[in-house]
């Protein structure tokens, strides 16, 4: 299994709204994305759903920098 599909495993969460945003983002976003931010992505993708879920959606901010960055591409 490559990388993209173990992304795309990962991207598959309990919540429809979150598998939706997840997949958007790895297929538009992640592949411009450089070797720090795809690790960060990886961190994001070990948060629980509900607190992901709200960040993408605006309903929570982060103070983790890395993280915010790639939550505003999610946010597009």
């Amino acid at each position: 299994m490559n990388e993209m599909d173990r992304l795309r495993w990962s991207c598959r969460r309990g919540l429809l709204e979150l598998d939706l945003v997840l997949q958007q983002f790895l297929s538009e976003e992640y592949p411009s994305l450089d070797g720090e931010q795809r690790e960060t992505f990886g961190r994001l993708l070990g948060l629980p759903d509900n607190d992901l879920l709200d960040l993408a959606m605006g309903r929570a901010d982060t103070t983790d920098k890395a993280f915010g960055e790639l939550v505003q591409l999610m946010r597009k």
